[in-house]
């Protein structure tokens, strides 16, 4: 059976207060569309359409070619917005998906097993429904004696005894496809919003003898739809605890998961230590027994096992194995270190290549550069690799010493066990082996100040 779904898009969501897109806003560092859409795909569906309104041009900009597109010229309610559908999937067969765009939260397998229940009981339609500690606002489920739902009832409909019923509509919903477009014809509009509306589709369904089933998520926070900011903090804490807590039951020790941010996309090999205040980012892979130090950022790098690093930031940047990086280290992009580097406390890195066994300890800056194996570089010293317009390139060979306070005047090449005697300033290349000494002649003149 072919499947599909329908991503709800369109709302300005003005209880935002922002000129942003709704579903364009960020959740653990994506837009809450793309999360959804992420899960929808994951779930099983064969294509997916993705009705857009109000910022419909950056929506598909982020979306890209993951999903097809329909418009909604005016914000009619629900059933408007899955009728704009119809000219994608209204001749087809099978099981159809509605999403909002607004619940990052919701998951591929909760959506895979609601699909899968829906099938199993060849329902026309299968609501996803969930437990409220607070259920005002939501929709909720009416049961018959046979437990089989028989209503749908808005806040504002409800009776004081429907108020006090926990389970609620998630507003998520899978329906045999053909059933759904015929339906959809019948909603009626005769409401004080003059709106149609998703749920009518679904009473229209059981008033015409349809069957309709109901599929309960234990996880309540799948179905938080964001619409002000005070949900969006919401949702993004949420997320993060599902996240912290993955890690954590796989093999990593967090000391503090409430001051630990990680996106969604980053790997962490089991032993690792993540201290408090840490913030790890895109698409991070972090081997196993990596000890990250508070205060440290991660993004888009990849950490080799038995790391340490020591409040420093890295971006785009590889760190070999049994590498140490910090205290208040920074490694730019393009920053490349193999095994067993060290990389000290305020010292800079950028597009440079740190090779098996360099030092680095402190208080320098090396960018656009190549460091040989087993070469130390000593405090103060500086690759000078910019004239003002131009970038120019630093190579030190292996086995190298460079002394404190060296300036590395670029383009320049330090040959393999050369030596450079600290306070220099080299212009010119140095041969293999070389002592090079580029400073200025100390004078001193004795009882000068008692003149």
């Amino acid at each position: 059976m072919q499947r599909y779904a329908i991503i709800l898009a369109a709302g300005k969501g003005t209880r935002m207060k922002s000129k942003r897109y709704k579903v364009l806003h960020e959740v653990a560092g994506k837009p809450m569309i793309e999360h959804v859409l992420t899960n929808v795909k994951a779930s099983g569906v064969d294509q997916v359409v993705t009705v857009v309104g109000h910022g419909a041009d950056e929506v598909k900009e982020t979306l890209g070619h993951q999903s097809l597109y329909s418009f909604q010229a005016e914000q009619l309610g629900t059933a408007h917005a899955v009728k704009t559908a119809q000219d994608h999937l209204s001749s087809k067969e099978g099981t159809t998906l509605v999403v909002c765009g607004d619940t990052p939260l919701i998951t591929a397998e909760t959506l895979q097993a609601l699909i899968e229940h829906h099938e199993r009981n060849k329902a026309h339609v299968t609501v996803l429904s969930a437990t409220a500690i607070n259920p005002f606002g939501y929709g909720r489920i009416i049961r018959n004696e046979q437990q089989q739902l028989e209503r749908i009832v808005e806040e504002k409909d409800a009776s004081a005894a429907e108020k006090t019923i926990s389970e609620i509509s998630s507003g998520i919903f899978a329906f045999d496809n053909q059933v759904l477009f015929e339906t959809l014809n019948q909603v009626r509009n005769d409401n004080a919003q003059g709106e149609y509306y998703l749920p009518d589709a679904v009473a229209l369904i059981l008033h015409n003898h349809g069957i309709a089933e109901v599929y309960h998520t234990d996880d309540f926070d799948e179905i938080i739809g964001v619409n002000d900011r005070v949900m969006l903090s919401q949702a993004e804490k949420a997320l993060q605890q599902r996240v912290n807590d993955y890690h954590m039951r796989n093999g990593v020790t967090l000391i503090d998961p409430t001051q630990t941010y990680i996106a969604p996309d980053v790997e962490i090999g089991m032993d690792t230590v993540i201290e408090p205040g840490v913030r790890i980012t895109g698409r991070t892979t972090i081997g196993e027994n990596v000890h990250v130090g508070q205060y440290s950022e991660i993004h888009n790098s990849k950490i080799a096992a038995h790391v340490e690093i020591k409040q420093s930031v890295i971006n785009d940047s590889e760190v070999g194995a049994y590498t140490k990086v910090g205290p208040f280290a920074q490694l730019r992009p393009g920053s490349n270190l193999g095994k067993d580097v060290k990389v000290g406390n305020f010292v800079e890195v950028k597009k440079a290549e740190l090779k098996d066994g360099a030092k680095v300890s402190h208080l320098s800056y090396i960018g656009d550069a190549e460091v040989g194996e087993r070469t130390n570089i000593g405090c103060g010293s500086i690759t000078v690799n910019y004239d003002g317009i131009n970038k120019f390139r630093t190579v030190i060979g292996r086995d190298a010493f460079i002394g404190c306070n060296t300036n590395l005047i670029a383009p320049v090449t330090v040959g393999d066990g050369s030596l450079i005697a600290a306070g220099s300033t080299i212009t010119d290349d140095i041969p293999n082996d070389s002592l090079a000494l580029a400073r200025a002649r100390q004078i001193t003149k004795e009882g000068y100040v008692k003149k």
